[in-house]
């Protein structure tokens, strides 16, 4: 199931927030309407994001489109900030609105109506990209899943979060498709239940054996030996190889180092942020305390309790065994592999 669609010139995003009870879209014509579906989780995913946002651009771009030069340029730019304010770990986001403002202003010399053209073919080619990224990730990742394997993961990181195939479920799928997998374990997510609700879902759809836990299980589980290895995503990497994730990936990774069980990340090369020396300059997002107070919609916990709610953790670099990306598997040291992949 697609997540995200582009056709004539509307922005068609899969709501996820309804998902897996009810399948519907919401029509995006604007940028603004792009801002809020992604501040709001109608598309989620470090990848989605990011193609979402690029949409995003060609459609404020579309709207400025008589405006004087000046205007034109100056009011994507403010477009662009609109969207980069709506999540602020995830580094795709960032990564696709700042390539599309680039590529408007190594152009702003020809027709603003060129300039939009550009800037469509540019949000189809990451669109493309990112499905063959994926694909290339579960090619390098299958290759460090054991025969037979039981994989737990956390949150979701498959096509819903992504244009398609999926990153940490891409490797998933590669494995099953080599007849290398034999169950996953998804953990729910708390507090939005991405685990429960999408990724369970969604390999269920696949046909591929998923076995749902609460979070809380996965230390029982890796005690008892029935976890071979766990793969997440990401929503951004440092430069040191450090890993903000939804929050409970941590715990996870903690709990893998203590039982000597292979904790791997798959993320396409623009999670990375090169710019970002370790995990601490990461901001980590905090969102509404209605999400922890509420389970779709039911009041669960009283007004007057506090509540915290950041949505990622970060994973210090030396929990993790191996980042899988389109480019090949990096291992420790995690700075000199990574200067090599953007040299």
């Amino acid at each position: 199931m697609k997540s995200i669609i582009w056709e004539n010139s509307i922005l068609k995003l899969l709501d996820q927030t309804k998902l897996p009870l009810s399948i519907e879209h919401v029509d995006c014509k604007t940028h603004e309407e792009v801002a809020c579906c992604i501040k709001n989780m109608v598309v989620r995913g470090a990848p989605a994001i990011g193609v979402a946002a690029a949409y995003g651009m060609v459609l404020a771009a579309k709207s400025f489109l008589e405006e004087s030069k000046n205007d034109f340029m100056d009011n994507l730019y403010n477009a662009g900030e609109l969207l980069k304010s709506t999540r602020p770990t995830a580094v795709n986001l960032f990564w696709a609105v700042d390539k599309m403002y680039r590529i408007a202003k190594d152009n702003e010399t020809i027709p603003n109506k060129e300039i939009v053209l550009i800037l469509e073919k540019t949000a189809t080619d990451i669109h493309e990209e990112d499905i063959i990224l994926n694909k290339s990730i579960g090619a390098y990742g299958v290759t460090v899943v054991p025969k037979g394997a039981v994989i737990m993961t956390h949150c979701n990181a498959g096509a819903l979060a992504t244009a398609g195939y999926g990153t940490a479920l891409g490797v998933i799928r590669a494995a099953f498709e080599k007849g290398m997998l034999k169950k996953v374990f998804a953990c729910e997510t708390r507090p939005l239940l991405q685990g429960a609700r999408l990724t369970a879902w969604e390999l269920h759809q696949d046909k591929i054996p998923v076995t749902l836990v609460t979070d809380s299980m996965a230390g029982y589980l890796m005690l008892q030996g029935q976890i071979d290895m766990v793969i997440v995503g990401a929503d951004r990497i440092a430069r040191n190889g450090d890993v903000a994730n939804k929050i409970g990936t941590y715990s996870l990774a903690i709990l893998a180092k203590y039982h000597n069980i292979p904790f791997f990340v798959a993320a396409p090369y623009s999670t990375i942020d090169v710019n970002m020396a370790t995990g601490k300059e990461i901001t980590v997002e905090e969102r509404h305390c209605n999400e922890i107070r509420h389970i779709h919609g039911v009041k669960v916990v009283p007004e007057d309790i506090q509540v915290y709610n950041p949505a990622f953790d970060v994973t210090p670099s030396e929990l993790i065994t191996g980042i899988i990306t389109d480019k090949g598997l990096l291992t420790a040291p995690y700075e000199i592999e990574i200067e090599k992949l953007f040299s």
